[in-house]
C-alpha cells in the first residue's frame, strides 16, 4: 500500500465503511459502485436511524472541535448537552424525536466525559478525508474518521462513534474492518495533515442506551 497520487484519482474508490459489506455481500458493492444503483429516498422523511446517526455525529464533531484546553469533566458534560440541544434544533424538525434523542444523550454524557478524560488524547483530525492507493487491485481506499486523537507519547488513537452496540471482537476479526483499515492508512501516511504515524489503539464508542 502507498499514498495515492493525483494520477490515480480517477480510479474506482471504496470507503472503509463499506468493506464489511464487501465481505458479507459483494453484489451490494458491485450494484452501488459499478452499476451506480442507489436506493430512493422516502417520499415522506421520518426521524429514522439514519437521521439519528447523522445528528449524533454532528453533535460529537462540534463537541470535539470546540473543546477548550483544561476543560473539566463536569464542564465537558454540560457543554456536550448544550451542543446537542443546538444541533438537534437545527437538524431534527420533530419535537418528540428531539426530546427522545436529547434524553438518550443525557444518559451517556457523563460516561463520555469520563471516557475522554481517561483516554487523554487531543483531537488532531475530525471528519477529515484520507486516501490510499491499493496495488495491485487498481482502486483507492478512502476514509473519513470520526476523530483521531494524538496521545501524550506521540501515537494516535482512532475513534468511531456508534449509536448502537459497537462490533464485537469476533465481528471485527470477521468483517468489521473499518478502524483496523483506518489504522493501517494512518501508519502509511494516508492522512496528509499527519503523515505516517504509529497508532496506539482504536476504539468503537457505543453511545446507545448502554454505553461501552
Amino acid at each position: 500500500m502507498s499514498v495515492v497520487s493525483p494520477l490515480v484519482r480517477s480510479a474506482m474508490s471504496i470507503p472503509v465503511s463499506r468493506i464489511s459489506t464487501l465481505i458479507r455481500d459483494p453484489y451490494a458493492v458491485y450494484a452501488r459502485h459499478v452499476l451506480r444503483l442507489f436506493p430512493l429516498d422516502p417520499i415522506r422523511q421520518e426521524p429514522d436511524a439514519r437521521l439519528r446517526g447523522s445528528a449524533l455525529h454532528a453533535v460529537m464533531e462540534r463537541h470535539a472541535r470546540e473543546r477548550p484546553a483544561g476543560e473539566t469533566r463536569a464542564a465537558a458534560r454540560l457543554r456536550l448537552l448544550e451542543t446537542a440541544r443546538e444541533v438537534l434544533a437545527g437538524l431534527v424538525p420533530w419535537p418528540a424525536a428531539r426530546a427522545l434523542w436529547q434524553a438518550r444523550l443525557e444518559r451517556v454524557a457523563g460516561w463520555f466525559a469520563d471516557f475522554e478524560a481517561r483516554a487523554g488524547g487531543t483531537p488532531v483530525i475530525i471528519e477529515e478525508q484520507g486516501r490510499i492507493a491499493l496495488r495491485p487491485g487498481g482502486f483507492v481506499l478512502t476514509a473519513r474518521p470520526d476523530r483521531i486523537d494524538m496521545l501524550e507519547d506521540g501515537r494516535l488513537h482512532i475513534l468511531d462513534y456508534k449509536t448502537g452496540t459497537p462490533p464485537s471482537k469476533d465481528q471485527q476479526e470477521a468483517f468489521e474492518k473499518q478502524l483496523l483499515l483506518e489504522a493501517a492508512m494512518a501508519c502509511r501516511g494516508g492522512f496528509p495533515t499527519l503523515g505516517p504515524m504509529e497508532v496506539a489503539r482504536i476504539s468503537y464508542v457505543g453511545l446507545g442506551s448502554t454505553p461501552k
